[in-house]
């Protein structure tokens, strides 16, 4: 998750829950996140596969949250834009005969099973109505 996903579509979502009943360009979106609108669009377009904002088209369109913000959890937006684990994977083979090294990856998937978990959970305790509301 290293790679912004989650931040820049938070942002995206905290400004389309801030203006209510109007829809924002990606050039507008893109403007205050400071990215290319490009960016913008696919993370939207992500986000749209998840029900979390819905578009107009057309000279007059533009994008709206999908449904109440607070009905999304921030655990939603984590899950729509994660994309491999917190920690990350194990990815190496270590030596069999080693005491530690036969059992080492069974315990590191175990600790960063755990680790997800907890995020996912802090993480819905959270509305992105209330995230939004910590802005004035």
């Amino acid at each position: 998750m290293n790679n912004g996903r989650f931040s820049i579509s938070l942002h995206i979502l905290t400004l389309l829950d801030r203006f209510p009943g109007e829809l924002l360009s990606s050039e507008f979106l893109a403007g205050s996140i400071n990215i290319n609108p490009v960016l913008v669009r696919k993370e939207i377009s992500n986000l749209k596969k998840h029900g979390l904002v819905e578009s107009k088209e057309g000279k007059t369109g533009g994008f709206s949250l999908g449904k109440p913000s607070k009905q999304i959890r921030l655990s939603d937006i984590y899950t729509a834009v994660r994309q491999a684990p917190i920690l990350g994977q194990t990815k190496n083979d270590p030596n069999p005969k080693c005491l530690v090294g036969k059992q080492i990856n069974k315990h590191l998937d175990d600790l960063y099973a755990d680790a997800e978990d907890a995020l996912v959970k802090k993480l819905g305790k959270t509305t992105l109505a209330e995230f939004t509301s910590r802005f004035s």
